[in-house]
């Protein structure tokens, strides 16, 4: 009589298991609850969003995520670190004749909290970017110490934020492992397309020798799947390969394909507020819920 209940009881377990609502990840999809209120801020966890292919949705995900956290109660810093500017122009900061990254990192005299910008977001700010940044490695590649310059322009202004997102270019040089130097955790966007997913491995590397040599505290945050595109085969494959690779270190969250995006850029506003009630504004309040419940933000 034991045995027949016990068997019931482990096919009842199967049958609760077979009705769990999957991911796009292939894991059981979870329900990230809104973070409670702070009681203070600061001091900042840095986050660097680097990924050394372009057009994978970095500058989209620093500037969502930034406000998403903003919008629960965080004070959020978004660091242009990309001479495009793309992070500036998305969040409608403009960069001519005033003080960007670039002089901050040149001169050790400018106050970095001269070249912070209020956005149209409450609690969010930016430091932002142009063209000059691009000769930012010749300046810097003589420097004592070079790879720590970013880190000793954000320790002056970290007590005033809850988290700072970097917003990396797409290349894994100085500019680069200055970021990683600086930051305290990793987020990876990462194109559900076969060449994004090549260059994984490389940039992986590249954070473990940047932890081994420089800052051993770095961790990866996570691996966010964007551009995903459930119709085809091809972007299924690619983050089952990508989950089957990293497992827990892929987000829950996934970034669908749309042109809404583009459309937010233009208008110089995040998604979430552009278009509050559209999936990928929704996606990205949930990928700032599982950031803050992973513990990557306070």
């Amino acid at each position: 009589m034991r045995q027949a209940v016990a068997t019931i009881d482990n096919t009842a377990a199967a049958a609760d298991t077979s009705h769990t609502e999957l991911g796009p990840t292939g894991r059981p999809r979870s329900e990230f609850a809104e973070p409670a209120p702070l009681k203070g801020h600061g001091p900042a966890r840095v986050i660097a969003l680097c990924n050394q292919k372009g057009g994978v949705g970095k500058t989209t995900t620093t500037i969502s995520v930034g406000a998403a956290l903003a919008a629960y109660g965080r004070k959020v810093l978004c660091v242009d670190f990309d001479p495009q500017g793309a992070l500036s122009a998305g969040l409608g900061v403009a960069t001519h004749d005033d003080l960007t990254i670039y002089d901050l990192l040149l001169s050790s005299k400018t106050d970095a909290h001269d070249a912070i910008k209020s956005t149209n977001v409450e609690g969010l700010d930016v430091i932002p970017a142009n063209i000059d940044l691009s000769a930012a490695e010749v300046h810097l590649v003589g420097e004592v110490a070079r790879e720590q310059i970013l880190a000793r322009v954000l320790r002056s202004v970290s007590s005033d934020y809850d988290v700072v997102l970097i917003d990396c270019q797409p290349s894994l040089g100085l500019l680069t492992v200055n970021a990683l130097t600086a930051a305290h955790g990793v987020l990876i966007p990462l194109e559900c397309e076969f060449f994004a997913l090549r260059g994984v491995a490389l940039l992986i590397e590249t954070i473990e020798k940047v932890k081994d040599r420089l800052n051993p505290a770095l961790q990866l945050d996570g691996i966010v799947a964007t551009m995903f595109d459930a119709r085809t085969l091809h972007s299924r494959e690619v983050l089952d390969r990508v989950v089957e690779a990293f497992g827990d270190d892929v987000l829950e969250t996934v970034i669908g394909r749309t042109v809404k995006f583009p459309d937010a850029s233009v208008a110089g506003v995040p998604i979430t507020e552009f278009a509050p009630e559209h999936n990928a504004a929704k996606a990205y309040r949930q990928l700032a819920r599982e950031l803050v419940a992973r513990g990557a933000v306070a």
